[in-house]
């Protein structure tokens, strides 16, 4: 568990203020007293820094595909709350503007004239 301590301290520093994190613990196919972490402190764990806490089997394939659903779910969710907030970028050309644009440019850049 210190090195999953380390790791957070590493994304706090590092990474985004908002980057999406979970906390994994794999061999959940195993017996509960032969896992290196029990369940109860990796939601104990994942409760104390706030995120989602999943257990996986790589070799049953429990929960990994509900893993990587999720996060995934959970960058997008993020991403559309940003983009929502974020002021436009760009600029607006009204048909009033094109009209006036174009004439001037016309205007200023003729290529032919009458003699």
């Amino acid at each position: 568990m210190t090195d999953i301590r380390n790791w957070m301290k590493n994304i706090e520093q590092h990474a985004s203020d908002n980057v999406n994190k979970i906390l994994v613990g794999n061999k959940a196919d195993m017996d509960e007293s032969k896992r290196a972490i029990p369940t109860a402190k990796g939601q104990a764990l994942a409760d104390e820094y706030g995120i989602k806490f999943f257990e996986t089997s790589a070799k049953t394939n429990l929960n990994v595909e509900s893993v990587f659903l999720s996060i995934a779910k959970d960058i997008k969710q993020r991403l559309t709350e940003t983009d929502t907030k974020a002021e436009p970028q760009g600029i607006k050309i009204t048909k009033q503007d094109a009209a006036s644009s174009s004439s001037t440019t016309a205007e200023k850049s003729a290529c032919c004239s009458y003699v």
